[in-house]
């Protein structure tokens, strides 16, 4: 005669296995269409021409901000990276976010920088701002510093957000590593979504 404690756990071992198939189904079919989605996004960007969002007056402008803590090793040479990334509208904004080495020391020197009137407003809440730097060298047109009190990564981002003002904001840390064209691979759904509402874009 059979149990109730037998049949509970029959009950149970049945709900275990439609489960688990219900899960191996759900993640077959995620791969399948991940696969063909990404398909077809190659060959849709296999025949782009990415200079023209350059020469598009439709290309929005873009701020890159990048935290820095006791980055004063690579600092010189990230930022330099950074001023290479292939796009015109770009500005790229450095948030020493109070560093006890000479990241900012070092920043200053090589990139001739000099503290100036800048407006902003304390949109988001972060540390105090102590002052935003720019470059004497036209050549560094596009670099703005802003140095601060140590409040962390997020503190560090509300600051940079507070100060720029261009339309689309990109994050990156001090120490990333970045192609010359991601910039325009990141707008790129943008110019095209305006029917389909992309509200972010993302590399890794």
């Amino acid at each position: 005669m059979t149990t109730f404690w037998e049949i509970l756990r029959e009950v149970g071992n049945n709900a275990l296995f439609v489960v688990t198939v219900i899960i191996f189904t759900t993640y077959l079919t995620l791969m399948v269409y991940s696969a063909i989605s990404l398909r077809k996004y190659l060959r849709k960007n296999s025949y782009v021409d990415y200079n023209s969002i350059i020469t598009s007056p439709l290309a929005p402008s873009v701020s890159v901000i990048v935290p820095a803590y006791n980055e004063s090793v690579t600092i010189i040479d990230n930022i330099r990276t950074l001023l290479s990334l292939y796009y015109n509208n770009l500005e790229i904004v450095v948030v020493n976010d109070g560093s006890s080495d000479d990241t900012m020391e070092k920043i200053i020197g090589a990139y001739e920088l000099e503290k100036v009137n800048y407006f902003f407003d304390y949109r988001l809440p972060c540390e105090r701002i102590r002052g935003v730097y720019k470059s004497r060298n036209r050549a560094f047109k596009k670099l703005v510093v802003i140095d601060k009190k140590n409040g962390g990564k997020a503190d560090a981002l509300n600051a940079g957000l507070n100060v720029v003002k261009n339309e689309f904001v990109v994050t990156v840390d001090a120490d990333s590593i970045v192609e010359q064209d991601a910039l325009l691979k990141l707008v790129k759904p943008f110019l095209e979504g305006k029917d389909t509402h992309v509200i972010a874009a993302g590399g890794g």
